[in-house]
């Protein structure tokens, strides 16, 4: 597990939580709900990245990119992870039913996502949306923490990280494009092929040019910082895209993690200071 993963769905939750205490007041605002939230991302995050590396403990051993991690290496048993995956899911939704009965109930569901996205690629190649619907749940969740209901903003919000995350996944997985063909893998490079995976990639992050206007619109985020907010995440997009080619994907780390790093970290800060200031 990498804490630097966390940017990429964190920064959308505290946006939310953000809007939230604006729409019902900021006196609402108090450090243990937000620390209530905080460990609810960390122990969804821990039990569905921990479920994966146990899930997916014989694939990664086969595949060289994935052969050095702690379960393949012997660092950590496979009981070990299912322990700490347990564990986690566990505190998850006992943290969930301290704010309110909706989370608590919703955190099941939650964990369905969370969880079950791990073993989409045995069999669909629409895996990758799979992963966008475990992250989108983040800014949902972190607003309903709040009032006890989703508003439109809200839920614009999480379509965009749907479609954001689904799209730089397939991106992501250009690199097992032989090797999951190899094991039997489902995945839309495997499916179609480098070329036409960065076309599907492409197509679905077309959808953000329409979501972010909408949801800064929606969100009345429509001050110099909130356009700048927006214009920036959707430059980081096209950003991703522009440095790697069907025939060149060695800059595919830095599409990965760091354009989408920083898009959600400085798409963050200027909702922020739109809010705020």
């Amino acid at each position: 597990m990498k804490f630097a993963h966390t940017v990429f769905a964190l920064p959308f939750a505290l946006v939310a939580f953000l809007l939230a205490l604006r729409d019902e007041g900021y006196g609402l605002f108090t450090w243990v709900l937000l620390l209530q939230i905080l460990a609810c991302m960390v122990f969804a995050r821990s039990a569905a990245m921990g479920f994966n590396r146990w899930a997916d403990r014989e694939i990664d051993a086969r595949n060289p990119r994935t052969s050095g991690r702690d379960i393949p290496a012997g660092r950590i048993s496979p009981r070990q992870a299912l322990t700490f995956t347990l564990v986690n899911a566990a505190l998850f939704v006992a943290v969930a039913w301290t704010i309110n009965p909706l989370c608590g109930g919703l955190s099941f569901l939650a964990l369905v996502f969370l969880l079950g996205y791990s073993y989409l690629k045995r069999f669909t190649w629409l895996c990758h949306f799979g992963v966008g619907a475990a992250l989108c749940i983040a800014p949902a969740g972190a607003y309903i923490a709040l009032t006890g209901r989703l508003s439109w903003a809200a839920a614009l919000l999480s379509l965009m990280v749907f479609f954001w995350s689904s799209g730089f996944d397939i991106l992501y997985s250009l690199a097992d494009e032989e090797i999951d063909r190899a094991q039997g893998l489902h995945s839309i490079p495997q499916r179609f092929g480098r070329k036409r995976a960065m076309i599907i990639s492409d197509f679905v992050h077309f959808f953000e040019f329409a979501l972010v206007p909408l949801f800064l619109i929606q969100a009345g985020l429509t001050d110099f910082w909130g356009i700048a907010a927006g214009v920036f995440f959707l430059a980081m997009l096209v950003y991703q895209h522009v440095i790697i080619s069907p025939k060149d994907i060695s800059r595919l780390n830095a599409a990965f993690f760091t354009a989408n790093g920083i898009a959600s970290l400085v798409f963050c800060a200027l909702v922020y200071l739109s809010v705020l200031v």
